[in-house]
């Protein structure tokens, strides 16, 4: 396996770009817009001349003294909003990136059917799979996405991310992803890369990045409720914060001053009075708002948000206007520090 090697620099409007990532399989990177994002991308590309180093294996791209042009580069570029050619057929599109493997790949993304169709005949789904075999018959060393589940609409967005994770799965070849979504970005690659103006917060697995973010955006972008707040003690193992709005929480992470809490939807319970079991944080308070998400209800309660089965809410009789009470347990309540 080939690995793609980045360090480099690349000033932009508002602030420099600054990176140094090693992909070997599939990372993802995942910020806000205008991060910086589809700038990297730009850059492994060889659209745009950082300074630095680029290299994939011993195939150097780009350094003090090299700068190979994007068609001297093996790169598979897979766009945006996909840009095939509207007035050619899908497999005139897939032989624009090369034609000695148009039949192959027609039939490993499961297209040949629709070998003479053109782009504005496909569903959303049929044009990624169309993109991706355009950006593979270059024969590429690495494979860059930008945004690959943007261009589609709620409905087909589940579908289509499920099959784009099988077929990366398949591909043997370093692969680079930027989105904005971070549900897309862990369904789809094993690490992550947190990416904001311009700088590489955090780096590791989906998992790690939920279980300790580094710091409160991180944790905000990530799905978390982030709430504010003041240490006032820390006795046994616990940790106790106040929060602005005046609750004490516990947590078990140690930390001293101000602190953002962070406590993730689905480790919140909800009910109408408290329940008695074993979560040490009670937050009571009004039902700020209700919405559904597939099969799931958020609910707002006080300053934090729960995630509930349809189920659930139907037979608590949750209502935007009622009383509820949110629990979540010590030690699924991280504590970050808010300075940075």
């Amino acid at each position: 396996m080939a690995t793609l090697s980045a360090d480099f620099e690349l000033p932009l409007r508002s602030f420099d770009l600054r990176l140094a990532l090693d992909v070997e399989r599939t990372v993802a990177l995942v910020g806000p817009s205008g991060a910086g994002k589809s700038s990297v991308l730009r850059a492994i590309a060889g659209l745009v001349r950082p300074s630095g180093r680029i290299a994939l294996d011993g195939e150097v791209w780009l350094d003090e003294s090299t700068f190979r042009l994007p068609e001297d580069r093996r790169v598979g570029l897979v766009f945006q909003e996909y840009a095939l050619f509207p007035h050619l057929t899908v497999e005139r599109n897939v032989a624009f990136g090369g034609k000695a493997r148009v039949g192959e790949l027609l039939e490993r993304f499961r297209i040949s059917h629709l070998a003479h169709a053109r782009p504005g005949e496909l569903s959303g789904g049929e044009r990624q799979r169309v993109a991706l075999a355009r950006a593979l018959a270059r024969d590429p060393g690495v494979l860059l996405l930008d945004e690959p589940l943007s261009a589609l609409d709620a409905h087909t967005k589940d579908t289509v991310r499920l099959e784009l994770q099988e077929l990366l799965q398949s591909f043997d070849l370093p692969t680079l992803i930027v989105t904005h979504d971070y549900e897309d970005a862990a369904a789809l690659a094993g690490t992550v890369g947190v990416l904001v103006e311009g700088e590489l917060r955090q780096l590791g697995s989906p998992a790690d990045l939920v279980s300790q973010p580094s710091d409160p955006f991180v944790a905000s972008f990530t799905g978390a409720n982030l709430l504010r707040g003041h240490v006032t003690s820390v006795e046994d193992g616990l940790t106790g914060v106040r929060l602005d709005t005046g609750e004490i929480v516990y947590s078990t992470d140690p930390a001293l001053g101000e602190v953002g809490v962070v406590v993730y939807p689905w480790d919140v319970s909800i009910g109408r009075v408290h329940a008695d079991d074993s979560a040490l944080n009670l937050i009571h308070g009004e039902i700020g708002s209700l919405s559904r998400v597939g099969n799931r209800v958020r609910v707002r309660v006080g300053p934090v948000t729960a995630e509930v089965t349809t189920a659930s809410a139907e037979r608590l009789e949750l209502a935007q206007g009622g009383v509820a009470v949110a629990s979540f347990k010590a030690t699924g309540t991280r504590l970050v520090p808010l300075a940075g």
